[in-house]
Formats: C-alpha cells, sequence, structure tokens
C-alpha cells in the first residue's frame, strides 16, 4: 500500500494499478488498472461488488425455495471460490460468512438426508430379496423393475456405507437376473425339444394318407393324437403353427379314411364356439334390423356376452371374432348416423329414397373426414408422449386401433352407398 496515489476502504491505486486490500488470509492482490483516471477505475470496480451481491442474495433465495436443498451444495461451493477471485472492491468478508453459514446448514440437512437414504436403501434391499424369491419370474421381474426404480430415486449415502448397500443390491440383482436367465435357457430347451416331437409326429400324419392299410393307418393316427396330447405347451404362437399342419394332414388322412369306408363324418362343433357362432347369426340379423338404433342396443349385450365366452388360444376362431366385431361394429355406425340425421333432419323419412341416400353420403363423408382427423392428431400424440412403459403404450396403441377401425367401417359403409346411389341413377 505504500506509495499508493489513491487510498480507498477496501482498495487503492498503485502504479497505474487497482489493488483489492487484503482480508481475512488473503493478501493483497491486483484486479485492474487505471483506463483512465484513478478515481474511475476505484468507482468501476466498487460499482463491480453489485455483481456478487446479488449473486449471493440469488442463492440463499433459491436455497430457501427449494424443495432438495442439499443439491445446491456444490453451486455454492463455487460461488465460494469465485468470491475469493473476483475482480471487485467491497466488503467480501460479510459475504464469505452468509455463504459458509449457508454451507453448514446444508451439510447438515445432507447428513440427514443420507441417514434416511441409507434406511431406505436398506429397506429396498430386503424388499428386492423377497421380490427375487418369488418362483413367477414375470411377477418377480415387475416387482425388482420397481423396486429399482425407486433405488435410482433415492439420493447417495454417506461414503462409508455406498460401497456396502451398492454391492449388496447390485449382487442380489445379478443373481436374480442370471437365475432367470438359466431358467428361460431351459425352458427354451424344452420347448424346443417339445417342437421337434409335435413335427416328428406331424411327420407320421403327413405319411397316414399314403398307406395302403388305412386300417393299421387309422389305429397310428389314434396313437399320434395320444402322444400330440401328451407332448407340452408351447408358446401360443409355435403351437398354433405346428397345430395347423398337424390338423391339415389328419383333415387328409380321415378324408380319405371316410371316403374309403363310406363314412358321413359328423363335425362336432366344441358349444363355446357353437355360442359364438349364434351370438353371430343374431348380430346379423340385427344388421337388418328396421330400427338401427334399438338393434344397436342388444348388439351391446350381445358383445357383453362375447366376451363372457372364454375360449383356450388354440380353439379360437379368429375369423368368426372377426366377423362378429365387424357386424356390430356397423351396427354401431349405422346407428350414430341414424341419430344425427334424426336430430338434422326432422322431415327425413319424407324424402325420396335418392334424397335419403344422398343425405346419408353427405352426413357420413363429413363423420369420416372428422374421424380421420382425429385419428391423425391422436397417432401424433402417441409419437410424441410415448411413455416406453409397455402397459401404458399398449393402451394407447389399442385406442389408435379402436379408431382405425372406426374409419375402415365408415369407408366401407360409404363404399355400400354410393353403390346403392349409382344402382339407383343408374
Amino acid at each position: 500500500m505504500e506509495n499508493a496515489t489513491l487510498n480507498d476502504e477496501y482498495g487503492y491505486v498503485k502504479d497505474s494499478k487497482v489493488f483489492l486490500k487484503g482480508y481475512l488470509e488473503y493478501p493483497d492482490r491486483q484486479i485492474g488498472e487505471v483506463k483512465r483516471t484513478e478515481q474511475e477505475a476505484i468507482d468501476y470496480f466498487k460499482n463491480r461488488f453489485t455483481i456478487v451481491l446479488n449473486k449471493v442474495e440469488q442463492l440463499e433465495t433459491e436455497i430457501d425455495e427449494a424443495l432438495n436443498k442439499g443439491s445446491y451444495l456444490t453451486k455454492l461451493i463455487q460461488l465460494q471460490r469465485k468470491l475469493i477471485s473476483f475482480d471487485a472492491l467491497g466488503d467480501f468478508v460479510p459475504l464469505l460468512e452468509r455463504l459458509q453459514e449457508k454451507e453448514e446448514y446444508l451439510r447438515g440437512l445432507i447428513e440427514i438426508n443420507q441417514l434416511k437414504n441409507l434406511e431406505i436403501k436398506r429397506a429396498l434391499i430386503e424388499d428386492v430379496k423377497a421380490a427375487a424369491a418369488i418362483e413367477d419370474y414375470a411377477v418377480a421381474t415387475d416387482q425388482i423393475q420397481e423396486i429399482k426404480a425407486k433405488w435410482i430415486r433415492t439420493g447417495p449415502v454417506e461414503k462409508e456405507f455406498q460401497d456396502e448397500v451398492e454391492v449388496t443390491f447390485q449382487e442380489i440383482l445379478d443373481s436374480f437376473f442370471q437365475r432367470r436367465r438359466d431358467y428361460f435357457d431351459e425352458q427354451n430347451k424344452i420347448n424346443q425339444e417339445r417342437i421337434d416331437e409335435y413335427e416328428r409326429l406331424i411327420k407320421i400324419t403327413k405319411t397316414l394318407s399314403y398307406s395302403r392299410d388305412l386300417d393299421d393307418a387309422y389305429n397310428k393316427a389314434r396313437e399320434v393324437r395320444v402322444a400330440w396330447n401328451n407332448v407340452g405347451e408351447v408358446p401360443p404362437k409355435r403351437f398354433f403353427k405346428v397345430n395347423k399342419a398337424y390338423r391339415h394332414f389328419l383333415k387328409l388322412f380321415y378324408d380319405k379314411y371316410n371316403l374309403a369306408k363310406g363314412i358321413e363324418p359328423k363335425v362336432r362343433v366344441d358349444p363355446r364356439i357353437a355360442e359364438q357362432q349364434a351370438l353371430l347369426a343374431r348380430a346379423e340379423t340385427l344388421l337388418r334390423q328396421q330400427d338401427i338404433v334399438e338393434a344397436s342396443q342388444e348388439a351391446k349385450v350381445l358383445l357383453s356376452k362375447w366376451k363372457e365366452i372364454k375360449i383356450p388360444f388354440k380353439l379360437a376362431d379368429k375369423e368368426l371374432a372377426e366377423r362378429f366385431r365387424s357386424v356390430c361394429d356397423k351396427i354401431f355406425e349405422l346407428s350414430y348416423l341414424a341419430r344425427v340425421i334424426s336430430r338434422k333432419y326432422p322431415a327425413f323419412e319424407m324424402k325420396s329414397q335418392e334424397e335419403q341416400l344422398r343425405t346419408k353420403l353427405r352426413e357420413l363423408e363429413w363423420l369420416a373426414k372428422r374421424e380421420k382427423s382425429d385419428l391423425e392428431f391422436a397417432v401424433i400424440e402417441f409419437d410424441r408422449t410415448a411413455t416406453g412403459d409397455p402397459e401404458q403404450d399398449k393402451q394407447a396403441m389399442g385406442r389408435i386401433n379402436i379408431q382405425k377401425r372406426k374409419v375402415a367401417m365408415k369407408e366401407r359403409i360409404l363404399s355400400e352407398f354410393e353403390r346403392k346411389l349409382k344402382s339407383i341413377t343408374g
């Protein structure tokens, strides 16, 4: 400070250089140079002090208002370091003391939180142990994924316990997923052995039609059927493929056998399939009913009854189900159209057949256009908000598929209306 040409409370000018006076354990240091006059230089650096003052006050406010206060510790330490090296003239000591007080406060909170986190993570370790012991791997995996998500959301623990809890938790996960891999490897092996056995029986069934001794072949067919039923379960999609081939070759043989023996076969229909066929027949009758609005109410009842019929995957008739769903969809679309027309055109029944058809066509075109627009928006929204959660995304995709089906049915009915109009007008 000797030979200083301008002295201030917090700094001075010497040899055309601006110095900050030392404080605490920090010595005097140069913070700038005189550009024009010494007083202007002093005033400039005194004004710069408001920058750090504002930063300290802003950080204090953020900490006071924050829910996760501990996350601000690093930011606070960085500001402390910045204050010590910041080029300005002012009283840095109170600011550093305020930050020191906040640091002690945050460290206290962090210590409390780390103790809580340790309790939570030890509890989650017990939970994951219990989940890993569940024999149903699908249920176990779902529970473990939920526990893992909670683990990730839980903050850190004290360093002396960090390795202990992390290693313990990870070892349980690794052990479980290794057992699951081993289990599914074994299941895949069993499934492949069963598929191989199914294919072996298919080859035997395929040769039956070429047998000269049909009675012997008939007995073999019965033996194959018993063996087929005892092979064991495989994934539905894989079973569908082999079962289709087996039924195909078995039918070829029985057709040949019955023809040779003069037997008129009686086709046995599963009572549940017969019940579905009856529901389809009733739905088709409703579609021809004059009062389509009333028909739609009964169609809803038929839908409920259909859902109550539980049929094993391998016996389900997909074509029958699709026909029933399509007929019901058509009833609902025509019913909605009828309600729209009844509301907008009170004298609709007084119009000619051609006018009625043109009105239906025009209104349905508008409804189809609106439905398409809604569908496009739903697809865009799904692409934007897809969560990655299989269950949630599956539900959203299911709603989109329903909209697609509605659009397809409206277009189909439109085509029918156009053909009818063409036949009327010539």
